[in-house]
């Protein structure tokens, strides 16, 4: 897309032969100033900020509803679990051993029956994983802590349930304020005042006054952001439209899965600077700034009127200044090209949609193994020991 891009935009650099390098680096800085330089910069920008867009409505947005519900519900208890691991060994042993009484006089196995003896030993071999992973759990003092600090988990499970609650109808009133009062799809959907507000729009500019309050509650938002977003990659896999790539697991996940957990990270984090201007309009666009208005009285000379005694007649005349509220840069940045508006405008309610759909699977869900996504039939059998030995 950079290359693209690149491509469609005139950049006027002359060729002399006998210029230097400074010179030529120079000129790029000039040429790279210009408007050319920052529509190339911006459509840039706003390209993988889309993309960025796609990777929050799908992890950001579940990972809202799934990381406070996750808090409230809690885990299952280990020793419950590895009862239950117990008995479906033995079902399974027991199911081999009457499938392996056909052949004691030696007549050979149906191919139906050796593919369910392959298909029972695989899975005796993940529930005998299981079993390892469940008693090295119960063993652990990670796991007495989390015991003890249950009561804190819910506290921060509804403290992010509630946080969650408020991003989605900011977003939603904002979104609506845009769809009622906008110009439409042809304009990407840009208004340049506020007619529905929201808690964020009214607190981040009056917070704006007391430095650094609006940067620390920014800051605040975005680290919300990353570690609700790590919590859908945690929950879901990294995805390529319907075929899962990797698995985000404790001390198993592969360098490749990393990479595409940064990488996913750092478009989130791009695209929270359009999250941050649907949260809060007023702030990103105006600031704390205010209209300024500049009252005249003029005071008219005495009038005598038949019935009514002499008074005098005051006129108020309200004039604004004709440099008004300027608009910021990031507005001006994030909003050079209508059609990426309206992505990111549609992009909203699709968020607000993935955001409700999760809240209701979530609800729905009992409560995580305690080894949730730990063990997987895909493993093998060494790398328990090997990581065993690691973390030791």
């Amino acid at each position: 897309l950079l290359l693209f891009c690149r491509a469609f935009v005139p950049l006027d650099i002359p060729n002399k032969k006998n210029s230097t390098e400074w010179e030529k680096v120079k000129l790029l800085f000039e040429e790279f100033g210009s408007s050319h330089g920052l529509t190339a910069l911006s459509f840039s920008i706003s390209s993988l900020t889309v993309i960025g867009m796609l990777a929050a409505i799908t992890y950001t947005a579940y990972g809202m509803s799934a990381l406070p519900l996750n808090l409230i519900k809690g885990t299952t208890s280990a020793a419950y679990e590895r009862l239950e691991n117990t008995e479906d060994i033995e079902e399974v042993e027991q199911h081999l051993l009457r499938i392996k009484s056909k052949c004691r006089d030696g007549r050979p196995l149906s191919s139906r029956d050796r593919r369910s003896v392959q298909q029972l030993e695989e899975r005796l071999r993940t529930l005998r994983r299981r079993e390892r992973h469940l008693e090295s759990i119960e063993k652990s003092w990670w796991t007495k802590f989390c015991e003890a600090i249950r009561p804190l988990k819910i506290v921060w499970g509804v403290f992010f349930i509630i946080v969650a609650l408020l991003f989605t109808v900011s977003l939603f009133l904002s979104n609506l304020d845009k769809a009622l009062h906008s110009a439409g799809f042809n304009s990407g959907f840009i208004i340049l005042g506020t007619n529905l507000t929201n808690p964020l729009n009214m607190l981040l500019p009056v917070l704006q006054t007391v430095f650094p309050l609006d940067y620390i509650l920014i800051t605040t938002i975005v680290m919300y952001f990353i570690f609700t977003s790590m919590a859908g990659i945690r929950n879901m896999g990294i995805w390529f439209f319907w075929m899962r790539l990797y698995k985000i697991r404790r001390g198993k996940t592969r360098p490749q899965a990393l990479l595409f957990l940064c990488m996913i990270l750092l478009l989130i984090v791009l695209h929270t600077s359009y999250m941050i201007y649907s949260l809060a309009p007023q702030y990103v666009m105006y600031g704390s700034q205010k209209y300024l208005v500049q009252v005249r009285c003029i005071t008219l000379n005495k009038v005598a009127l038949p019935s009514l005694s002499m008074y005098y007649i005051v006129t108020f005349i309200a004039r604004t200044i004709l440099n008004q509220c300027i608009v910021t840069r990031t507005y001006l940045f994030l909003h050079k090209f209508w059609f990426f508006s309206a992505a990111y405008y549609f992009g909203n309610w699709a968020f607000i949609a993935v955001f409700l759909i999760g809240l209701i699977v979530s609800c729905c869900k009992g409560k995580k193994s305690v080894i949730e996504g730990e063990v997987d039939e895909d493993d093998s059998d060494m790398s328990d020991d090997e990581l065993s030995v690691y973390y030791h």
